[in-house]
């Protein structure tokens, strides 16, 4: 069976690799990014660049969007010569992005008034496992156009559950956004203890290891706040909007989320000091004020 052709848009921390790694699986993909150098640096790898949404979209059966926020996303959707304007039933879009929740569901009706299907599927694993193919995909969407894309998402993670609906998947991404941002937090917190504690602090994931406090995030982001290793993959920035998104929904729920709160205003602080670029880990910088 012939593997279906995709366009792509948005081929920057987390499109590029998986981009990438599309291409080795044999998959034609033709992309597109607002920065040339995305493109260019896609093309490299085997991507098939293209100068616009509507030149990616050509021929594609499933378009795959992996965009920063709600705002590059309205563009991509509705701006001129947007998906509105490009897309044409049976063409389905797969979107990787974490973005505001009501934001998306305006999309997707708008697409399904056009007759084509919106998966919405953020993912989380960070740029590596983009470009391994072993990326935790949460989604939402409907049966049909899922079964459609089942062998899509095989390629691209090692775990695709489907949640509900088209929208559900976003909602699972804010509640590991959540986690991530205390967990964060947390790490932080040990991290600085640990090191003023006159302990050999590079041993904290050894010992912790196979205990209630060890996980995939803490053998991950320990060493690298342990080496003040802050290159981003994922921006610190990043996690301030999905933190907001989170508590904004909660706020709607009427429901309680004070340790979120906590880890958005940590966030806040080290964007506001002029880190937004910096990696997630990044939030030792502001215990580090403090010592």
């Amino acid at each position: 069976m012939s593997l279906p052709r995709l366009g792509y848009i948005g081929l920057g921390l987390m499109g590029g690799p998986m981009s990438r790694h599309l291409v080795s699986k044999g998959y034609t993909v033709q992309g597109y990014d607002i920065r040339p150098e995305a493109c260019e640096a896609a093309a490299t790898h085997g991507v098939l660049p293209c100068a616009s949404i509507r030149e990616a979209c050509a021929g594609a059966e499933v378009v795959l969007l992996n965009l920063p926020t709600t705002d590059a996303m309205r563009d991509v959707v509705l701006g001129r010569d947007g998906l509105l304007d490009c897309l044409r039933p049976p063409q389905v879009v797969v979107d990787f992005s974490t973005i505001e929740l009501d934001a998306a569901h305006g999309f997707i009706q708008r697409l399904a008034d056009i007759g084509c299907d919106w998966i919405d599927a953020p993912v989380s694993g960070g740029p590596v496992a983009a470009g391994q193919g072993s990326l935790t995909v949460m989604a939402g969407g409907q049966a049909e156009a899922v079964a459609r894309v089942q062998a899509l998402m095989s390629a691209v993670s090692a775990r695709f559950t489907v949640v509900g609906p088209p929208g559900s998947g976003l909602v699972a991404k804010m509640l590991n956004q959540l986690i991530v941002g205390c967990l964060h937090a947390v790490m932080a917190e040990a991290v600085l203890v640990a090191e003023h504690a006159g302990i050999d602090a590079a041993l904290l994931p050894q010992a912790l290891a196979g205990g209630h406090a060890d996980g995939v995030l803490f053998q991950q982001i320990v060493p690298r706040m342990l080496a003040r290793d802050f290159e981003p993959r994922g921006y610190a920035r990043q996690l301030l909007k999905d933190l907001d998104m989170v508590l904004a929904y909660a706020g709607r729920l009427k429901l309680p989320t004070p340790m979120t709160a906590q880890a958005q205003t940590l966030y806040r602080w080290l964007v506001h000091l002029g880190h937004a670029e910096l990696d997630t880990s990044a939030v030792l910088k502001i215990y580090e004020l403090r010592t």
